[in-house]
């Protein structure tokens, strides 16, 4: 009981100083600065086309900035960007980390859960018996629904609804439940309140704060951020630099750096593979002789090149970067 509190996340600080990321065609976003302590909920908000997803990205380590600087739990970017997504969870980011809709809410959890084992990387884990790592996941999966506050039974067909059926709100709960069996330091979530009724949008921040009361920080994309967010807002550059792209938009230029960073098939929902729960529970024995090979494949040149990333970094990211 006392290790598995131990294991609980402590909230990464996030501090960013002129922060600013250049793609092939222009600024994404520049001029950033803010400081969020452990814990807190920050709404990164901005017209469509404004960086915001790109500064998402970049804050988790999944996009190399090309200006100022930046710190999450301590860790400077983009110098340290393998060891900050080892730190951080995406939840729904359009383009990177997406459910399938034809899995079901079952299997992106088992798979979820059996990617994590195979990739946490601690000596501990590997000596556990079959018995135990199966508890252990279950643990896991039922402390990340209940902080999501998903209720399988009340899915049209419990945990064997298909993700096509799921309501929006229902969707980003398990996005988000997704990300919490890592146990992150820090969540990113994109259009958190993209197509959601007043209702449904007070519910999902109602959520986040709940998730960040609890001790993880929060960062969230959204249109228009609440009151009890710290607010960073972005804004689309009219600087000659985006002169220079022609009939190039901003929002183009966010299109394409999201289409990069997630080239390395990084699928934060669950989606890495395409192998349902009983496929995940067969790789089980193969995955044991293999954990010890999770975040020691990533060296420090290739960590800072996010839009090349291979299949083995893209897999030991998902549970827990």
């Amino acid at each position: 009981m006392g290790a598995e509190a131990d294991e609980r996340p402590r909230g990464a600080a996030v501090v960013a100083d002129g922060f600013g990321l250049k793609g092939p065609r222009g600024w994404a976003f520049r001029a950033v600065s803010f400081r969020a302590e452990p814990g807190s909920l920050v709404a990164i908000e901005g017209p469509s086309g404004s960086g915001r997803t790109c500064l998402l990205l970049a804050l988790t380590g999944r996009m190399k900035a090309k200006e100022g600087t930046a710190e999450v739990g301590g860790l400077p970017l983009p110098r340290k960007m393998s060891a900050v997504r080892r730190i951080t969870a995406l939840g729904q980011v359009p383009g990177v980390s997406e459910l399938d809709p034809a899995f079901t809410v079952a299997e992106h959890l088992n798979e979820r859960a059996l990617l994590q084992r195979r990739f946490d990387g601690t000596v501990r884990a590997l000596l556990r018996r079959p018995a135990e790592r199966k508890a252990s996941a279950k643990a896991r999966i039922d402390e990340a629904l209940a902080a999501a506050g998903l209720d399988l039974a009340a899915l049209p067909k419990g945990e064997r609804t298909s993700v096509r059926d799921l309501e929006r709100l229902e969707a980003l709960r398990l996005s988000i439940a997704l990300a919490l069996i890592g146990r992150p330091r820090l969540l990113a979530v994109d259009d958190t309140d993209l197509k959601l009724s007043d209702a449904d949008r007070a519910e999902a921040w109602a959520l986040l704060r709940s998730v960040a009361d609890s001790g993880t920080t929060v960062l969230a994309v959204c249109s228009e951020a609440p009151e009890n967010a710290l607010r960073i807002t972005t804004l689309a550059d009219t600087t000659a630099d985006k002169t220079e792209a022609g009939t190039e938009t901003e929002a183009e230029a966010e299109a394409e750096s999201r289409t990069e960073a997630g080239a390395g098939a990084e699928t934060g929902a669950g989606a890495e593979t395409q192998s349902g729960a009983a496929a995940a529970e067969d790789a089980d024995a193969d995955a044991e002789d293999n954990d010890t090979k999770a975040d020691g494949d990533v060296t420090e040149e290739s960590a800072e090149d996010t839009t090349e990333e291979g299949a083995a970094d893209a897999l030991a990211e998902t549970g827990r970067a």
